[in-house]
């Protein structure tokens, strides 16, 4: 009985990402009304937000192939310093896929050379520019998987393993912005077999699988995607250190006034209380110079 007439669905084991917790923290940040947001904090956050719709596109995708899988989403990895951010990991029982998603806008060339340039509308101007190469990233990924899958070898095995690393773990590059123009036309065969859209992706899982024999157990599967789950390391980002000297949204409620300096102009702030609008009621701090200088700085509700 073949992979795809067992009628199982995909399993998420992990479907969390740091993302989701950089865009909560700098949402926060920048205030429900925006807040005395920096335009640096309105583009990170337009990034961050760009960056998760990408990957939403393909969860959606792999939510609906109802084929037998195990997914997991922004895998963090780590072997004697070297490190490696894995956006998803899919183990199948025939092959595990590192993906690596680009939400890119613009349109993207793949040159001989396996460069990536990609073109744009700045306004009522065209530009070209290059970006790091998504196949070399993911090379690092898959290197990195290698060793520390090849720790829980013994001697022949680890050979055996090493020999045939790459006939079962693949390299992906998923675009997943539709309206993302792809030219491929002269880059080198190999890193062709790597790019591919989000719509295309579980039609590609598909294909491969129906062309091997060689299958792994659902036992082995399942032993294997919760490796990698237990290898995950869970991570510890102060996504708001570059803004601390712009914004203190979390200002203890007991903070004295004179201890407390304006992010914008550095004068000292007064306490206030807004008198209208959904904030009605709310303490801030608000800078002495004002109107000259509009600075605030939000109290945390006790």
């Amino acid at each position: 009985m073949g992979l795809f007439d067992r009628q199982k669905e995909p399993v998420f084991l992990k479907t969390d990402s740091e993302a989701e917790k950089q865009l909560a923290a700098l949402r926060k940040l920048r205030g429900p009304d925006g807040g005395e947001s920096t335009s640096r904090l309105a583009q990170e956050i337009r990034i961050v937000e760009a960056g998760i719709a990408g990957e939403e596109r393909i969860l959606f995708e792999l939510k609906n192939s109802h084929m037998p899988m195990y997914i997991l989403h922004d895998l963090f990895l780590e072997r004697e310093g070297l490190t490696a951010q894995i956006d998803y990991l899919i183990v199948t029982p025939y092959d595990h896929f590192v993906l690596e998603c680009k939400n890119l806008f613009g349109n993207i060339e793949v040159n001989d050379r396996g460069e990536f340039i990609r073109t744009f509308n700045f306004g009522r101007e065209t530009r070209k520019e290059g970006i790091y190469s998504p196949i070399t990233q993911n090379r690092r990924h898959l290197e990195l998987i290698r060793q520390i899958r090849a720790d829980t070898k013994g001697f022949i095995g680890k050979a055996l393993f090493e020999k045939n690393f790459y006939d079962t773990y693949r390299s992906l590059i998923v675009l997943a912005n539709p309206k993302t123009v792809v030219n491929m036309g002269r880059a080198p065969k190999d890193v062709q077999a790597q790019i591919l859209r989000a719509d295309q992706l579980v039609a590609h899982i598909r294909e491969r699988s129906e062309k091997r024999s060689d299958r792994m157990s659902d036992k082995a599967t399942e032993e294997l995607a919760r490796f990698f789950l237990d290898a995950h390391r869970p991570q510890n980002i102060d996504y708001l250190a570059k803004y601390r000297k712009q914004f203190a949204s979390d200002l203890p409620k007991a903070a004295k006034p004179e201890s407390v300096v304006c992010p914008k102009c550095g004068a000292p702030m007064v306490k206030r209380k807004a008198q209208k609008g959904k904030n009605a009621g709310q303490e801030f701090y608000g800078c002495s110079r004002y109107p000259k200088c509009r600075g605030i700085l939000n109290i945390k509700p006790t």
